[in-house]
């Protein structure tokens, strides 16, 4: 993302505290920490923090967001900074696009198409070349988002199947699950997919969108940011999926990482600190960029999608939903 600030990872339980220009953190195990507020770009709270006005104010000045997961490793909320990138007339053109059947719904389609391109490619070609067949042919006739959405469930239960063939016994899913989640393989799932969530919110609000107008998802989806769902999708595969085969078949999952009992499961505080460091090392990675020939960091992927948009809304721009390509 275009910044010289980079995210925080607060991976235990904290009091913020404002010391005029940094931020002190004051961690129940551990020394405390002073951030200067110029390095901070967002903040990312896996364990409950606790926070006061003047920290609030701060934040807000320097257009900071913290964002919160839950007990479950969902994503719980934000203290989102007072929006100043949005602008009028690329809502108007936003608001007009997402209104219009058609546009919406090929939006919509090309969404779903690129999520799963994305999660064969993560997951298995060959084994969900058929499903991926079905899922094409699906979407083509669509007409609404339940439609497509509908396609998108479908595939996805099948994406799952496969993917519990390639994982150890006690971190298959049998099927997604969510609050809480029923497994380890679920726990993690929810977990990264709440971390990419957020990451794709604080892009989204470094352009001119509106993150309450969306094609797939309804606006306003549960209270959530629609049109940061509709862009999560098709980085999910990227992350979650991918980093659980990976780090599954490296063994770097134990049992004990997570807790569970007979109906939910959570990542252990170890758990969360490995998962933690594995998505912040997985978000610096780079890959060289087709379009801009130079290298960009996985996290920096979101920005520019988020951009792509922005000049489908107001240039017209067909939109080309992102595809891995590596």
């Amino acid at each position: 993302m275009p910044t010289a600030a980079r995210t925080y990872w607060l991976t235990s339980s904290c009091r913020i505290r404002r010391k005029d220009q940094s931020l002190l953190i004051e961690r129940e195990h551990g020394d405390d920490v002073h951030i200067p507020i110029t390095d901070v770009r967002d903040v990312i709270a896996c364990k409950p923090i606790d926070v006061n006005t003047a920290v609030v104010s701060l934040l807000n000045q320097h257009s900071i967001n913290v964002h919160m997961l839950s007990y479950y490793g969902d994503y719980a909320g934000s203290l989102a900074a007072a929006d100043n990138a949005t602008s009028g007339e690329t809502v108007i053109a936003q608001v007009q696009l997402a209104t219009d059947p058609e546009a919406r719904t090929r939006i919509a389609r090309d969404i779903v198409h690129a999520t799963a391109f994305n999660v064969r490619r993560v997951i298995d070609r060959d084994l969900l070349a058929a499903p991926y067949k079905t899922l094409t042919a699906s979407i083509k006739n669509a007409t609404s988002s339940d439609e497509l959405m509908g396609a998108e469930g479908t595939f996805r239960r099948s994406a799952w199947e496969v993917l519990d063939t390639k994982l150890p016994d006690w971190l298959q899913m049998h099927g997604r699950s969510r609050r809480p989640p029923r497994n380890a393989g679920n726990a993690f799932i929810s977990y990264v997919n709440g971390i990419v969530y957020a990451r794709v919110l604080t892009a989204v609000r470094l352009t001119p969108l509106y993150s309450g107008v969306a094609f797939l998802h309804s606006t306003m989806e549960r209270q959530r940011h629609s049109l940061v769902l509709d862009l999560a999708e098709m980085f999910k595969p990227l992350f979650a999926e991918r980093l659980l085969l990976r780090m599954a078949s490296r063994n770097q999952l134990k049992e004990h990482h997570f807790d569970t009992d007979s109906n939910q499961a959570m990542l252990s505080d170890t758990g969360r600190k490995i998962v933690v460091a594995a998505v912040r090392d997985e978000l610096a990675a780079t890959v060289t960029h087709r379009e801009l020939n130079r290298k960009v960091a996985y996290d920096e992927l979101l920005y520019l999608e988020a951009l792509r948009l922005t000049r489908t809304c107001l240039e017209g721009e067909s939109y080309k939903p992102f595809r891995i390509w590596w």
